[in-house]
């Protein structure tokens, strides 16, 4: 299992997201109670998010996580 191909994945799905979602990094940052850096990172994965900053960051997109793992998953 390639964990680091998976991980992209999930990091782009993070970005595509919010982009859908019509948020800038820092709009989502506000919205989430971080700092700008905090989105970034996640995105570029110098941060991994636990499962409830996920819930959290595809709640704030718009994004049920159940569409979220499906898309993930696809």
């Amino acid at each position: 299992m390639d964990y680091s191909a998976r991980h992209q994945r999930f990091r782009d799905l993070l970005r595509q997201i919010r982009v859908d979602a019509g948020l800038t990094q820092k709009e989502l940052a506000q919205m989430l109670g971080k700092p700008q850096s905090y989105v970034s990172k996640a995105e570029v994965g110098e941060r991994r998010l636990d499962f409830l900053e996920t819930l959290d960051f595809c709640g704030a997109c718009g994004v049920g996580v159940e569409e979220f793992a499906g898309r993930l998953t696809d």
